[in-house]
């Protein structure tokens, strides 16, 4: 199952050396297949973008993507973006610059709408209590719907442990997403 880092800037704030340690941390405790930099707060966003991209090649992540900006992700050299659940109508976009897509969703009908517009991947979110996204899906709604789609779909919200990892794995998901989960050693 493919490990998928997103990271959060309140774990970091604006300041580059504590970026630059929590991400080191990260990578020397975990094994990560995808990671995105998330950073919807800062103002220095295209210096830390940088910083992400040069320390994730440093550590052979090859899957490295930027959260909703396109622009930045083409023009710094990511290897794909993760668009917003608002930002459908934008996968056509990102695929004509040769992104990889992954999309933000929260219903069988958004997976579906993802994989029909050529998204190469999707969040399904939230899958177990997370604070302030709403009712869990849980693992069997996960499973029906790995099922039923043939699009990547990686796991999101509320995996803080293993315990949350193997629920994940057991419904056949080609990954899980999270924050909280690489804080941990």
């Amino acid at each position: 199952m493919k490990k998928y880092l997103i990271t959060d800037p309140k774990y970091y704030d604006n300041s580059k050396e504590k970026f630059k340690n929590y991400l080191k941390t990260i990578y020397l405790n975990h094994k990560i297949d995808y990671a995105c930099f998330r950073d919807k707060e800062n103002k220095n966003i295209e210096e830390l973008a940088d910083i992400f991209l040069k320390i994730s090649q440093e550590f052979k992540i090859k899957k490295i993507l930027i959260n909703s900006d396109i622009s930045l992700a083409k023009s710094a050299g990511f290897f794909g973006v993760h668009l917003s659940s608002k930002q459908f109508d934008e996968i056509s976009c990102a695929k004509n610059k040769n992104l990889f897509v992954i999309i933000s969703t929260h219903s069988k009908e958004e997976v579906l709408k993802a994989e029909i517009l050529g998204a190469d991947a999707v969040t399904f979110s939230p899958i177990f209590a997370t604070p302030n996204k709403g009712k869990p899906k849980g693992e069997r709604e996960l499973a029906n719907l790995v099922s039923l789609q043939d699009i990547k779909i990686f796991a999101l919200g509320g995996i803080i442990n293993e315990i949350e990892v193997k629920k994940c794995k057991s419904s056949g998901v080609y990954g899980f997403a999270s924050i909280r989960y690489f804080l941990n050693k």
